[in-house]
């Protein structure tokens, strides 16, 4: 199933119209949905099939998953989470999980972006470059 750029087009406005104060409005989503299912323009599947995908990198673009080998205090964890919410801002959730398969170091990730400083990594790139 190919997505026309008029299906991508319809979708990125629908999903600009889902946003109240830069912040993505289940209420406007839920409008926005039936609006398209009450019209049925052309392909109205495939319109909301991408939306859904746009909806779906958006929120993940909101959330932050920070991974540890080992538990962090407190006091660390809030200092990442706090420094993360003035990038991306305020509305952004987080979780903290320990993976102890990263041997040391953190892994963070917020939507595409990620930032990894664990030994796991280091030893993957070093492993490369031999």
């Amino acid at each position: 199933m190919q997505t026309t750029k008029d299906i991508r087009q319809i979708a990125r406005e629908l999903l600009r119209a889902s946003f109240t104060d830069n912040q993505l409005d289940q209420g406007r989503v839920a409008s926005v949905v039936d609006s398209v299912l009450n019209k049925k323009p052309r392909n109205y599947i495939k319109i909301l099939d991408y939306y859904k995908r746009l909806l779906r990198l958006e929120a993940e673009k909101r959330h932050a998953r920070v991974e540890s080998a080992a538990p962090l205090d407190p006091n660390v964890g809030s200092q990442i989470v706090n420094n993360l919410k003035k990038r991306y801002g305020t509305d952004l959730s987080s979780e903290i999980v320990v993976n102890p398969a990263l041997l040391g170091g953190v892994r963070i990730r917020v939507g595409s972006d990620v930032w990894d400083s664990s030994v796991r990594n280091r030893l993957e790139r070093l492993q490369q470059q031999l």
